[in-house]
């Protein structure tokens, strides 16, 4: 797992390419815009550990986050754990 701090990216390698979670920052709102996993390696789990990896993050940050992904939206609201992270939650 790679924080791509240049690009803007959480990064995970796979042989056909790179999975990544796209952010930007609006103030100190971290802003989770997109989620790609090559279509070869969908389903079989990478997206999970992108998006644990991002939001285990954010938590030990203490940072909020807005989300604008409807796959990251969908993934937080099966695990509701996370949902205090959501800058709308307060």
């Amino acid at each position: 797992m790679t924080h791509n701090e240049t690009g803007f990216r959480y990064e995970v390698s796979t042989k056909d390419g790179i999975a990544y979670v796209d952010y930007r920052w609006s103030g100190e709102i971290l802003l989770l815009l997109y989620i790609f996993v090559p279509v070869s390696f969908r389903g079989k789990g990478i997206s999970s550990i992108l998006l644990e990896h991002v939001l285990n993050y954010v938590s030990e940050k203490k940072i909020k986050i807005k989300v604008f992904c409807p796959y990251i939206a969908k993934y937080i609201r099966m695990h509701p754990e996370h949902q205090g992270l959501l800058a709308n939650n307060e």
